[in-house]
């Protein structure tokens, strides 16, 4: 099927006009000085997810010219192909269909298959959940990239589900010391080890997983096949490591949209079933969203419009991401493969070199911790950096909170929420000299003049940003939390013409370092650059 590429369409032209003419000069404080009903037309209820984006440095007809160019871009006809289980990954011939994991029976294409799957990897986690049966206190998920950053990132968030008594954790990194301070606390009658890797190849979950191994036959463990299973496809693979079990999964589904498949195997046995499901739910709820409600009223649309407008317009290189709540704390390290691994690419479909900027690095940090490390260059750098906000409306810190203790975290809940309202509203308005000026300054040194100090103070302001409420943080909401970020990172990807589901760009890192392992034993640095060769050589022994 072929696409307009965006550049190539009338409405970039008259984007690029009006962001000469309005765009470079917007105001957002003027913007809500002319519309007093701003907030309520710019923000949007979409399932599980209100989003708030009157902050954001965009009017009516920047809209509209966007929404021009998605419709010429044929962002709806890229879409059905999304859902139908067309091959859009055309430079490896596949479907990308994780909607289909988490739609209902008969909902979406290989139904069958999938329900058959989820039935099985469920009934299993069901199985080491029952500790009385499977005597098991810690599960081990070894994987990396895809297959550890959503899984490690949804225990993370939904630890309030979490069963008691049962212990998750996850090694990714190939360096010992990620797996090694790990096992010092662990029995090997209690452990079970998940090792995740679709092929059964992949270097850094190997070396884990023998390592794994390794202790746990040296520790007294008995059993391989009852303490280590697999999600991976190469059954022999994993048959000949030792393993009996493994749950295996499609071609169609990428690794950075795989917590929904098997992969998620860890977050069916922290949470459970039946959470599983409903984890699985919101997700589908946004799905549907996503492909049925109109352009101006559909968020990941809407966020993807203002992704490109950003980028290729206002000359955005960066997103933050900033959500207040602890528990979404590993969301950031989770968007960052999602988006620039999805979008980070220099060609076209066509394998054409592309004239205008793609994804953005996407980084950042649990409110309130942020603000007292990277918000300064926020509010007072060079660089004019867009920043999400993620508010939970009501926490849950579990049964175990009572009384007081339950009054003071309460509190100190309406505290997180007043700093996330703070920082969106001061990086909007920010301060004038003048008003600096007015203002008591205990900490500025004496030696300064009034007017320097009141120059460091203050703040240039119409800095923009989104924010997103969640009314709790459920398995529910994180599902179409996640998945309106997977919609989103789609539409960029389809305006700007590109493939946002291969991965080259992994592959040249991992043949080198096949080629320079050998080398670093042999002490051979024949044929290599100067760098190269001096660092191999400095490294040895």
């Amino acid at each position: 099927m072929q696409y307009s590429r965006c550049d190539q369409s009338r409405a970039w032209a008259a984007l690029q006009a009006h962001y000469q003419a309005v765009g470079r000069a917007f105001d957002v404080r003027e913007a809500f000085a002319r519309e007093p009903e701003r907030f309520s037309r710019w923000s949007l209820q979409a399932p599980q997810v209100f989003a708030d984006l009157s902050k954001n440095r965009i009017d009516d007809h920047a809209l509209h010219l966007l929404l021009q160019l998605a419709a010429d871009c044929g962002l709806q006809a890229q879409r059905e192909s999304l859902f139908n289980g067309d091959a859009i990954n055309h430079t490896e011939g596949r479907a990308v269909l994780h909607t289909a994991l988490r739609a209902p029976a008969g909902a979406a294409p290989f139904s069958d298959e999938v329900q058959a799957s989820l039935t099985r990897m469920l009934a299993f986690a069901e199985q080491v959940r029952d500790q009385a049966s499977s005597g098991i206190s810690d599960v081990v998920h070894i994987g990396i990239g895809g297959s550890d950053l959503g899984p490690a990132m949804v225990v993370q968030a939904l630890q309030s589900y979490l069963k008691a008594g049962l212990r998750l954790h996850f090694v990714s990194n190939v360096d010992g010391h990620d797996l090694a301070p790990l096992l010092r606390d662990l029995r090997p009658a209690s452990t079970l080890f998940v090792i995740a890797s679709k092929t059964f190849t992949t270097q850094e979950t190997l070396a884990n997983a023998e390592a794994a191994k390794s202790w746990f036959l040296a520790s007294g463990g008995r059993d391989v096949a009852r303490h280590f299973v697999a999600t991976s496809s190469n059954t022999a693979a994993a048959a000949a490591f030792g393993i009996d079990t493994s749950f295996g999964f499609w071609d169609w589904v990428g690794g950075r949209y795989s917590l929904w498949s098997v992969i998620g195997l860890p977050i069916a046995i922290a949470i459970g079933a039946d959470n599983f499901r409903a984890l699985l739910a919101g997700a589908h709820a946004m799905d549907e969203h996503f492909r049925h409600a109109p352009a101006e009223q559909n968020l990941p649309v809407l966020l993807g419009l203002i992704d490109v407008w950003y980028r290729n317009f206002h000359g955005f290189g960066s997103r933050s991401v900033a959500p207040y709540h602890q528990g979404l704390r590993r969301l950031p390290a989770y968007l960052q493969q999602l988006e620039m691994e999805s979008n980070g690419k220099g060609v076209d479909r066509e394998g054409q070199a592309l004239p205008f900027d793609t994804s953005p690095v996407v980084w950042g940090e649990a409110g309130t911790n942020g603000q007292h490390a990277y918000f300064q260059m926020l509010h007072q750098g060079t660089d004019v950096i867009p920043v999400e906000f993620i508010a939970v409306k009501r926490p849950q810190h579990g049964e175990h909170v009572q009384g007081e203790l339950a009054e003071r975290l309460l509190d100190q809940h309406q505290k997180l929420l007043a700093n996330c309202l703070a920082q969106s509203q001061a990086l909007m308005q920010g301060k004038t000299v003048e008003q600096a000026l007015h203002e008591k300054a205990p900490t500025a040194s004496k030696a300064l003049g009034a007017l320097t100090v009141a120059r460091h103070r203050s703040f240039p302001g119409n800095r923009p940003s989104s924010t997103l409420v969640l009314e709790q943080l459920t398995p529910e909401a994180l599902g179409a939390l996640i998945a309106l970020y997977e919609h989103r990172v789609f539409v960029s990807g389809a305006i700007w013409g590109i493939n946002s589901f291969d991965q080259w760009g992994v592959e040249l890192g991992k043949a080198l370092c096949a080629s320079l392992l050998p080398r670093l034993a042999s002490g051979d640095a024949s044929g290599l650059d100067g760098s190269t060769a001096g660092l191999l050589q400095r490294l040895r022994g």
